[in-house]
Formats: C-alpha cells, sequence, structure tokens
C-alpha cells in the first residue's frame, strides 16, 4: 500500500508540475512587474469601492476639499488610489497636469467611465479619442470660427442677454443659476437648430434637457426609478427630436432648396458641410448642447456670485462699461460690436479669476497608453490618470492668496495699488498652468465662445442692475459645480445716470 501511495504521490505531482512551473512563473513576473515601478505613495481604499466616495464627497468649490487636502499632505501632488473602480494615479502637480494635457494621444488618452460614454454617447466628443475626436472637433472649431464669432455670434449672444435681463423685475428676487441657465440654453437651442425661446418645442426640449442633466450627474444606476434611467429615456426623447429637426431640414433643402439662415445654426452647417451619419450627428449636437449649456451657465452664476462680494471689481467693471455705452450712444449705436468687445479688458480680468477660483471643470479623465515616468514615479500602462486641474489654480505658490477673488492680478501692469505686483508676476509666470478650458489637442472648442458669452452678460448686468443676496449660498463640487440653493439674488434697476 505505500508503494502505491508512493508512486501516485510521483503521478500527482508530475500530473500538477507543469501548472505550479506556470504559476509560479506568473507570480516571478507580478514580482518583477512591481518591483521595477516606483509608484507613488496613496491608498487603494477599500475592496472594490476604493476611495472613490470619499474623493466624489461635497465640497467649496473654492477649495480642494478634505479629500485632496488629506491627500496631498500625506502623499505629495501626485500620489496613488483606487478610483472608479481602475488604478489610478491623481495628480495635483502643475507640471504633470499640463504634461499629461500635451501629450494627448501620445502618451495619454481621453478614458472617461463608461456610464458617461452612454448617457452621452459613444460619438460624444467627451469620450471620443483618435482621428474621429480630430474630425469632430475640426468641425465645432470651423463653425465656431473667430469670423463667426465677430459677425453672427457676437449679435446671438447680445440679443439673448437682453432677453433675459429684460424680465428682471425691479427688488425681485430670483434663482441667478436659473436665470443664467435659462440664457445659455435658450442661446444654445437658437445657435444649434434655430428654435426661439419660448415657443413649447423649446420648452419641451428644455423639460428633457433638465432630466437629461440630473441623470449625467448622479449614480450610473440602470435601474427604474433613478435618476440615471430617467436621464436615458429623455437622451432618446432629445434625439428623437433632434432627428425630426435633420428630416424635416433635409426635405425641405430637397424641394426648394436651403431656406435663408439655416446655414446660420450648426444642424445646418453640419449637414452641409460635413459626412457624419446620422448617428454621429445626433451625439454631436447632444454632447455640444451640454458642453455649451452647463459650463458657460455656471461660469456666468459664479461671476455674479464673486462680484456682489467684491465692491472694488464692481465698481471698476462699471466703469470699463459705463465708458463702452457712452461712446456707443454718441455714436448713434445701440448694438454690442467687435471693438466694444476688445475694450472690455479687465472684464477679462474678471473672467479669468472667476475661472481660476470657480473651478468649473476640476479634474480630467486620462489613461496612460504607455510606461510613463515623472519626477522620479511611474505610471504604468494602463492606469487610469487624474490631473487634477484646480489644483494649480489654488496653488499658493502661483497665485498670492489663492482662496481670494483679485481679478486684478491678471493686469499686465499692476500699478493701481489694488493688487501687489507679486500676484501679477505669480500669475504670469502661471499662465502656462492656468487651464480652465483643458489644454492640447483636447482645448475646449467653444472656450472663446464661452467667454464672449460671459462678457457680454456682464457688461449688460452691470449698467442695467444692483443685486445682493437673498440667502446664503456659496458654490459646491459635487464635484460637478453647483450652488445648493440655486443663487437666490434681489435685484434693483440702476438708473443710467449712477
Amino acid at each position: 500500500m505505500s508503494s502505491m501511495s508512493e508512486s501516485e504521490l510521483v503521478r500527482v505531482v508530475l500530473f500538477l508540475l507543469p501548472s505550479l512551473l506556470t504559476l509560479l512563473l506568473i507570480l516571478i513576473v507580478k514580482t518583477k512587474s512591481h518591483r521595477r515601478f516606483n509608484l507613488p505613495p496613496g491608498s487603494s481604499g477599500w475592496p472594490f469601492l476604493g476611495e472613490t466616495i470619499g474623493y466624489l464627497r461635497p465640497f467649496s468649490a473654492t477649495s480642494l476639499g478634505y479629500f485632496m487636502d488629506q491627500h496631498v499632505t500625506r502623499y505629495g501632488k501626485i500620489y496613488k488610489s483606487n478610483l472608479f473602480g481602475e488604478r489610478t494615479i491623481v495628480s495635483a502637480d502643475a507640471g504633470l497636469n499640463r504634461f499629461i494635457l500635451q501629450n494627448e494621444g501620445k502618451l495619454f488618452e481621453c478614458s472617461y467611465p463608461k456610464s458617461i460614454g452612454g448617457i452621452l454617447g459613444k460619438w460624444s466628443m467627451l469620450v471620443l479619442v483618435g482621428d474621429m475626436h480630430k474630425n469632430m472637433r475640426i468641425i465645432s472649431l470651423n463653425f465656431l470660427s473667430h469670423a463667426r464669432l465677430r459677425t453672427h455670434l457676437l449679435k446671438e449672444v447680445h440679443h439673448h442677454t437682453l432677453l433675459v435681463l429684460s424680465s428682471w423685475n425691479h427688488n425681485s428676487t430670483f434663482s441667478a443659476q436659473d436665470e443664467a441657465k435659462k440664457f445659455t440654453f435658450n442661446l444654445m437651442a437658437k445657435h444649434i437648430m434655430s428654435l426661439d425661446p419660448g415657443e413649447p418645442e423649446t420648452e419641451q426640449l428644455k423639460k428633457e434637457y433638465v432630466t437629461f442633466m440630473k441623470g449625467v450627474v448622479s449614480a450610473p444606476l440602470n435601474f427604474p426609478g433613478t435618476a440615471y434611467r430617467r436621464a436615458l429615456q429623455s437622451r432618446s426623447a432629445i434625439l428623437k427630436f433632434i432627428e425630426r429637426k435633420m428630416e424635416e431640414r433635409i426635405k425641405r433643402s430637397n424641394e426648394v432648396g436651403t431656406e435663408d439662415g439655416e446655414d446660420d445654426d450648426l444642424l445646418g452647417w453640419v449637414l452641409k458641410h460635413s459626412n457624419l451619419s446620422t448617428e454621429q450627428i445626433l451625439d454631436l449636437i447632444l454632447s455640444l448642447l451640454f458642453a455649451g449649456h452647463e459650463t458657460s451657465s455656471v461660469a456666468i452664476a459664479l461671476a455674479i456670485y464673486f462680484l456682489q462680494g467684491s465692491p472694488a471689481a464692481l465698481q471698476q467693471l462699471q466703469e470699463e462699461h459705463s465708458e463702452i455705452a457712452r461712446a456707443k450712444k454718441l455714436a448713434g449705436e445701440t448694438e454690442l460690436n467687435w471693438e466694444d468687445y476688445k475694450k472690455m479688458e479687465f472684464t477679462q480680468c474678471v473672467i479669468s479669476e472667476t475661472l481660476r477660483l470657480g473651478n468649473v471643470v476640476r479634474f480630467l479623465h486620462r489613461k496612460a497608453l504607455k510606461d510613463v515616468r515623472y519626477k522620479g514615479y511611474d505610471i504604468p500602462c494602463g492606469w487610469k490618470v487624474l490631473p487634477v486641474i484646480s489644483a494649480a489654480h489654488l496653488d499658493g505658490s502661483m497665485f498670492e492668496d489663492p482662496q481670494h477673488f483679485n481679478p486684478w492680478r491678471w493686469l499686465q501692469n499692476n500699478n493701481d495699488g489694488r493688487g501687489s505686483p507679486s500676484a501679477t508676476a505669480a500669475a504670469n509666470n502661471s499662465n502656462n498652468y492656468f487651464m480652465p478650458f483643458g489644454g492640447g489637442p483636447r482645448l475646449c472648442a467653444g472656450s472663446e465662445f464661452a467667454k464672449l458669452e460671459m462678457a457680454v452678460f456682464i457688461h449688460h448686468l452691470v449698467l442695467n442692475y444692483r443685486w445682493e443676496l437673498a440667502d446664503e449660498d456659496q458654490p459646491f463640487a459635487f464635484p460637478y459645480l453647483d450652488f445648493p440653493k440655486g443663487l437666490p439674488i434681489t435685484v434693483k434697476r440702476r438708473d443710467m445716470g449712477t
């Protein structure tokens, strides 16, 4: 019996030997692989969940938040984590963030969670990579060209600003955030599909879009009754609406030729100047409606919030825009033109400071395409990388007193005493790291359009109204930026002579 046991044991060992050797080889390779990477310090957090819940916990938008502050203090500006179900390198390092964005498509590529692609669409500019993203971006850049900004879009922004502000009654109280969203949605609906504000189909689209947006920023739980499921249903309704508009355009074009003005909107332009499929056009239009509405409306609300707390900045704005208004009155003109826009120098400082301190977009999703070494640390191929662009904007080594709203820091010659020369020097030296619209090949195609919207809105706002907070509120990162109470303000009409 003992000899049989020994022989059986030998047969078992021989049978298992190849598997044991393979397993040993895998362990050796994995061990060597881990040893050859000098990963940044950090924590993986809880099993499966990682540190995602802590990372996404709401915090004041003018700060990095408790999670980031704690991790940067403990591990440094570059650390490892487990976020969104993936091994991740988080960067609060301005140099690495710029390096990541400048090497888009070479060392890194866009890599958003699948839930984002599922709700925005696989052809959305936000999730596309490579040549298809380049093609979509070129279409957007051509439509938002400098020439179109000057000749057509400026007039639209001017018109829609007055449309919203004219509805504000003296001594009335309302949500500034809702009014900013009304302005940007109406503008984008007109800009994209020539939809007029207040029309039943425009209001129905707006209703579906609000439901859609609530799902975009919710947990990706595709169950009946969840915000994400309702958003998917609204997405379907929005796409059907856009497709119906496409079919109407094509039918009219085939019957009588393109009607006057229909090339002035994005839908008409894409149908005439691109070879995109129906599905690609639908996702492109939805993604631009999303990008053009959300970021601009939040930025305008932030400007209203910061300015009410900075009387000196508001006074200088009023002086700048009163001078523009006086010159136009003497010339017998009413509409703003491009020359007026270029005179808004301090306004551009206010816009830059609003975007720096408010941080509408706080971080981006990227993935390493190759093994990358930076400042002695390794970023392994396939790992997720999160450049936290707000970190540089709130870095005291780059911006003096970074939590303070100081538009004068952006002036080239800061001799007015309102901001120290060192603050200006710091801002000038850090311009390469000021990235409110991203950077590199994926720099936001609508960045100049967004600044135009803000400038024209501010022009008419400071000339015609005074305002104050009707209730305490402040911007929070959820991580999307929002005012919990909607930024309630009370407005009073301003006499043009004051």
